[in-house]
């Protein structure tokens, strides 16, 4: 059966209407358009749908169980449609995002009362990860990675911020002459984090250097920092905390980009999401490059920020 399902909306209107001039005014179709429509559709399901009399076209009552059924349908495809859409624009529902882990408890945390005040039905699900997740399958609708990926049909990518890394340490280490600093022992990255900016620049400052701790996780590295376990590069977000000192000013400087799904603008709920994370990324810049701070009075020492 060759029947085209765009007939269904012209014959209902004949059927309303009664004939083909005021049928086709009111759904925008000539009426010789019409009349091709209704005999292909006949011909298609082999049965003749409408007679004609003095009064105009009138179902044949196989005619009249097409339209029953053929009301039901435009419905239903109605409903999909409308709902389709409704669900397109609602904020609400749950947003996958993933990053490194600093980002999420060091930062984007405490813009998160925000987002549930204008949006009190979304819901934000983090997912802290290092590896690159799929967005076809859908592991995640948002991703914060600190490098430009690589060119992606699926995806939309956008730079979002600079962010600054500088040498922190505990008060003890703070007195030290910036030579001495190559002597000490440091905090590193994890081996599979050796190709990174920050590994490449603690290798050529400090190139025997005695790794105390390697750890993956930033949050890590700023707790052991903290404890006086060794100096580390640590990213400018950290800002001052309560027992660490920012000694440098920032030494390296990488991007941040923000991924999505290439669908995902068209959906409200991401579209929210989106907004949000540029916005609180404008806000924080100076923050996250590493220019708001100032070290403490014991001075800061300056390098040329490496931009890798």
């Amino acid at each position: 059966m060759n029947f085209d399902w765009n007939d269904i909306p012209i014959l209902l209107a004949l059927a309303h209407h009664g004939s083909m001039s005021a049928a086709g005014r009111a759904i925008g179709v000539d009426p010789s358009t019409m009349s091709r429509r209704l005999v292909a559709a006949e011909t298609a399901l082999q049965t003749r749908l409408f007679i004609r009399d003095n009064s105009g076209y009138k179902p044949t009552d196989a005619g009249q169980a097409f339209l029953a059924c053929g009301e039901r349908i435009l419905g239903d495809v109605q409903s999909m449609l409308l709902e389709t859409r409704n669900e397109a624009s609602a904020i609400t529902g749950s947003v996958r995002l993933t990053a490194i882990d600093f980002l999420f408890s060091h930062w984007l945390v405490q813009h998160m009362p925000q987002l549930s005040r204008t949006y009190p039905n979304l819901q934000l699900q983090l997912i802290p990860a290092n590896r690159a997740l799929s967005f076809t399958r859908r592991e995640a609708d948002f991703a914060l990675r600190l490098a430009r990926p690589q060119e992606d049909a699926a995806l939309v990518m956008r730079k979002v911020a600079d962010i600054g890394f500088a040498v922190y340490a505990a008060t003890a280490f703070a007195g030290l002459p910036p030579q001495d600093w190559p002597q000490q022992p440091w905090l590193a990255y994890g081996e599979e984090l050796d190709d990174t900016p920050e590994m490449q620049w603690l290798r050529n400052f400090a190139p025997n250097a005695s790794y105390a701790l390697r750890a993956s996780s930033v949050t890590t590295l700023t707790h052991a920092c903290e404890t006086g376990l060794g100096m580390a590069l640590l990213p400018c977000i950290l800002g001052e905390r309560n027992g660490l000192v920012r000694l440098t000013g920032p030494v390296v400087a990488r991007e941040i980009w923000l991924l999505s799904h290439r669908d995902a603008g068209r959906i409200g709920r991401f579209q929210a999401v989106s907004g949000w994370l540029r916005d609180i990324f404008d806000q924080d810049a100076a923050q996250f490059s590493g220019a708001n701070l100032a070290c403490r009075d014991i001075g800061c020492v300056s390098f040329q920020p490496t931009h890798l």
